[in-house]
Order: C-alpha cells, then structure tokens, then sequence
C-alpha cells in the first residue's frame, strides 16, 4: 500500500470489551481504496449477515479516503456505514457526510474507525494523536447534538471534532440522524446504531497531516479544478436571506456549494441548504400565508434531534392527508393536526418521534411503517412522495429521469451521490429551457442539448445515455455512474463538484473523466487511469451487493421500485415543472403524464445483468465475475449459501 494520503491506520474498537486493536489500513485500502469501499470490506468480514440494525454484533464504521485532510480538492467527505434501521427488511447502507470531522480523523491518525459491541452506560469516544479513550457520556444523555458538541469541545478544546447523535438517535428513531461539525448529517438511521450502543459521540483531534506522493502534480491538478469549476454554486433565491445567511465551506473545499447558514430571529445559526433548507416551508406558507422563521426552526430542530428532513417532509403531507380525510384526528394523536404549517405544530411532531412518546412512536418507524399501524386507507395517501424502503422524499423522479430507475431499484435509500450524476447537468439544463420549479433562470446558463449528449458520450457510454426519452443506453449508463459513484464515494470526493461533467470552457461544455483518476495517483502514488479506478469502484460495488445479497435483498425481485412508480403518471418535478427532457437529438421531450414502464424496466434490468456479467434470470452474480474482480472469498461465500450462479 502507498504510504502516501494514507494515515496507515484503521482502528477497531468493541465497547463490550472496552478493547481497542489497530487495524493496518492496508488490509483493506489496495482493494477498496478508503471512505465506503473500506468499510464495505471491514463490515464483510465483522458482521454476521442475519445481524440486527441494533444488535451489539452491528458494526458501524466511520471512514475517510485517501485525498481527505488536502486542500482544494472537496475530497474531505466521510462516510458511516453499518447495518441501518432506516428500511424494512434492514441492510447495510452508507451515510456520507461533509464539514471537517473527516479530516480531523485523519489528523488523529486514522483512516477508519469501526466500532462494535455496545455500552451498559453512555458514553463517548475521544481519540487524539493515536489514543483512543472510552468516556462517560451519562451527562450528555438526553441532550441534543448541537449542545453535545458543544460541551465537549469546551471540555477538550475548540480544535476538536465532534460527531454526535440526539434524542432521536438515543431512542432509536428508526431515521435518527448521525450530526457533526459544521451543520454535517448523516442518513440511514445510523444514529440509532449509535443510541443502541449507549455510544453518545465520537470525538478527534490530532495534528498528522497526509502527505501527497506527488505534491506539485497535486497543485497543478487543484488549480486546473478552480479554473474550471471555480465559483460558489448559485443558490436559488429562496435560500438567500439578506443579513441573515451566510454561506460555509468544508474543509478543503474547492469552491464548490459552500453550504448556506441562516441566521433566526433568536440569534442561533442553522443550516440552511437544499432540502432541508426547503422542509417545512410549504406547509408555513399555507398555513401563516407568507414564509418567516418558523422554515428555519423546524430545519434547527432536525438537525438538533437528529430527524431526517427527507423522511419528515413526506411524513408531514401524509399526516395532513390523513387528519383531511378524517383518517387521524387530534385527540389520538395527541398532535395540532389543524394547526400543520404553525411552530406549535412542528415543535410537538418533532420532540413526541425523537422521545417516541405517544403516537411518536408508531412515526418513529418512518411513514410506511405508520400507515400500516394506522390501516383504513391510510397507506394509499402516501402515493409517489416517498421513493424508497428507507421512506425518503421523492425526487429525481425514475419517471422523469430513466436511468435512475436502475440507480434506485438497487439501493436500499436514495442513492444520492447517483442521481446527481444525471440530474447536475440538467439543473443547467433546464435553466436554458426556463422549466424550473426551484431553479432560477441565470443570464450564464448555458449547458445545451449538444452539450448533454456530448457528456453522455465521456460519463454514460454513449450520445443516448443523454437522451432521456427512451430506454435505450440506459442500462450501460447506470452501470458507468454506479461505478464510478462508488469509486468517488471511496475517495471520498464531494458530490456538488464531483465528477466534474460539466465546465464553463468557451471551448466545450463537456467536462473530465480521468480527473478523479489523476487525484488517486497523484496524492497516493499508485498510477491508476480512469478506467482503472472505475475498476475499483465495480469492485467495491460488487462487494457491496454481495453484502446485501446475503442479507436477503432477492438478486432480480430485489433490484424494484415502489408500485407508485409504475401505476402514477408524474405530473410535476420538484425542479421541473413541465417534465421536459433533452430527448433525440437534442429535441425537448416531455416526460409529463408518463410512468416507469414495466416490461421496458424489466427489459433494462436483462441489459444491465448482461453488461455486469450477472446471471440475467436472477441477478445474481457469477463466479467469474468476482473472481475477475479479485473477490474469490466473497464468491466462495456466496456460493455456500446458494447466492452465485
């Protein structure tokens, strides 16, 4: 392994034993990289598949990549992964995160962190400088994660980093939110794992910075990123409040989205972005007739508690539905159903899940689970806005966007790292067409058809991967983006930037494949092309079906939508009001009043079996192939318990 962007160490910690072992990172690194590849390959060998989300044998895995803690390069994202309580059957799913605790990881002097077993008291983890302590934490419990952090870093000091979970996760709120510094959530239930730990908070510091093998390659390859890319991401006007946000980098940040933070009323800064920024803010708006903090408050509060904004703002407009139709009322609840949209309203559906008091608790199984207590109906209001097991918030519709039908259909939760592949360049694209919803048209928009076909070219495998009113090309298309997400997803690069598709070159729109291969070589030293990282990145996710294949995902029968999406036609897109599609040749296309078509999808699925050397009648994957892959004992695993064909 490179000595080099490495820390060289993956700490393995049961707090049953209260016993930590350290772990050569590369044991892991040469074959998975770092970031989810490094825990996919330490979960596979430390957790047995009929494990529970909350049982003591679940291992949660913190880990960073290789190009974390280096400047200009938005590659200090991190993920946490484990076994998640988030969907129904339970399964390995990621967590990927920004701000700085990545890094800071790293400077501690570790590339991971997997912890497993659990606590008879809370407590928390303090690792500085290559020492890893067990801490009480029974003072923290019960506070919320803003506060937690808070209190240790007056304690530890304010260089620290602090991942923490909140009263949802202590409660095993099934979409309990893992926060740390910087506004930084974490999905897939995981701080629930955490809660069933008694494990309140994971704190780092340290100063061990990595070192690139080729440092001035390195620098020329960051400038060339800002020349290209280098600019804040434009907000939508809505998330722009004069005097009141501001916007925030991760670290080592390359320019990138630059996360915005608003300031309340009461002075308290709260993260303010995409769609938890965007919550709570239609039922305000119907219910007070005009926006005002409450948006804010009911965002602060998730993130305080650890709820997921993407599984609360569908939970929100079923529970409406349901009080509307007479379904739910007030006094069984115990909720202002009359008053959604108002502070009381979110201030008491937000404290009864994370405490799960009262009807909180049947909510705090997540919306599927909550329609099926509740019957009569209910589960029928549900419709299309929720798009996975995992009860996440539609969007990036398979109806609108077909290749991400496949992308969805293989995943426990909304893969977002993804669906931005496809739905990035079109953001820029619908800009040009004025069909934005929540977009706003800019005088320098400019990513035109020609444009998306030619990135369809370099990223999906063809012209047609960028015609969105067909099938065809689609499957090839969802194999390159998986592929190269979950390389990215290793490295761990930042998903506003990365990959970079697009480029505001007078000369040509289209962006740069092999730049993410260019990072890996010149920061660890191992030259590697694009095609060879993308090897890696097939790798890891053959890895990572083999994980879940046997957890019971059902190959074929497994990789589905929900029924919503092949019985109701899409009228209206978050971002895209009109459905309107760059369709062939460049022609606009509307996928209005369409559905994912079932044969069509199924037929897709053959093509994309085919293409990943699958067995195509089940979906399975093969022994050559994973031996192709260098994953000879997962193969042999697999085929003990009848997974392989």
């Amino acid at each position: 392994m490179s000595k080099y962007g490495y820390a060289g160490t993956i700490l393995d910690i049961d707090l049953s034993r209260r016993h930590t072992t350290e772990i050569p990172t590369d044991t892991y690194a040469d074959r998975f990289i770092g970031g989810m590849g490094l825990a996919a390959g330490l979960y596979w060998d430390m957790v047995p598949p009929q494990t529970g989300a909350y049982d003591p044998e679940n291992c949660l895995v913190f880990a960073n990549g290789p190009l974390a803690g280096f400047t200009g390069l938005a590659g200090s994202r991190w993920q946490v992964c484990g076994k998640a309580a988030s969907m129904e059957p339970q399964f390995f799913a990621p967590a990927n995160l920004g701000g700085s605790w990545g890094a800071w990881l790293k400077f501690a002097g570790y590339d991971a962190v997997a912890v497993r077993g659990s606590l008879e008291k809370p407590a928390y983890i303090f690792i500085h400088d290559g020492i890893a302590e067990i801490k009480d934490a029974s003072s923290l419990w019960g506070k919320d994660a803003f506060e937690t952090q808070e209190i240790l870093k007056a304690e530890l000091g304010k260089e620290v980093r602090v991942v923490a979970a909140g009263q949802a996760g202590e409660n095993l709120v099934s979409f309990a939110t893992i926060l740390a510094d910087e506004g930084a959530a974490g999905s897939s239930g995981l701080a629930g794992v955490m809660g069933s730990k008694k494990l309140k908070a994971i704190a780092v510091a340290g100063n061990k910075r990595p070192v690139a093998a080729q440092p001035e390659r390195l620098s020329k390859i960051a400038e060339r990123i800002r020349h290209i890319r280098g600019r804040h991401f434009d907000f939508p006007s809505k998330w722009v409040h004069e005097g009141r946000t501001k916007r925030q980098a991760c670290f080592g940040c390359a320019g990138g989205c630059s996360r915005q933070y608003y300031r309340t009323d009461a002075g308290k800064p709260v993260k303010f972005f995409c769609q938890a920024a965007d919550m709570y803010e239609g039922s305000v708006i119907q219910y007070c007739g005009q926006w005002n903090d409450t948006v804010a408050h009911a965002t602060d509060l998730c993130q305080r508690y650890g709820l997921d904004t993407n599984v609360v703002e569908p939970m929100i407009w079923w529970l409406a539905g349901c009080y509307r139709e007479g379904i739910l009322g007030e006094q069984e609840t115990g909720l202002p159903l009359s008053k959604i949209g108002s502070l009381e309203f979110i201030d008491t559906l937000l404290w009864k899940i994370s405490i799960r008091e009262g009807f909180g608790d049947v909510l705090a199984r997540g919306t599927l689970k909550a329609a099926e207590i509740v019957g009569k109906g209910s589960g029928e209001l549900i419709g299309d806005s929720i798009i996975t097991r995992a009860n996440d918030l539609a969007i990036y519709d398979p109806r609108l966007f077909i290749t991400n039908g496949l992308l969805y259909a293989m995943e426990p939760k909304k893969p977002m790292q993804q669906l931005h592949e496809v739905a990035m360049p079109m953001h820029e694209w619908i800009g040009i067409q004025g069909s934005g919803i929540h977009m706003d048209r800019k005088e320098n928009d400019f990513v035109s058809s020609e444009d998306i076909a030619v990135i369809g070219e370099q990223f999906w495998g063809g012209r047609t991967g960028g015609d969105l009113s067909t099938y065809e090309g689609k499957a090839l298309a969802a194999q390159k983006i998986q592929d190269r997400a979950y390389a990215k997803e290793s490295l761990v690069l930042c998903d506003f930037l990365w990959p970079i598709t697009w480029t505001r070159n007078p000369a040509g729109h289209a962006g740069d494949p092999t730049l993410e291969s260019q990072l890996y070589s010149a920061v660890t030293g191992i030259e590697t092309d694009e095609a060879g990282l993308n090897k890696l990145g097939e790798r890891i996710f053959n890895l990572v079906r083999a994980i879940r294949l046997r957890e019971g995902w059902g190959g074929r029968q497994g990789d589905r939508l929900l029924d919503a999406f092949y019985t109701i036609p899409i009228k209206a897109d978050r971002f895209n009001k009109d459905c309107i599609v760059p369709g062939k040749n460049g022609e606009l296309s509307s996928r209005k009043n369409t559905v994912v078509e079932m044969d069509k999808f199924e037929n897709m699925k053959s093509e994309y079996y085919e293409l990943r050397g699958w067995d195509v009648p089940s979906g399975l994957p093969t022994t050559a192939k994973l031996r192709e892959l260098d994953l000879a004992n997962v193969a042999g695993d697999l085929a003990k318990r009848g997974l392989i064909k």
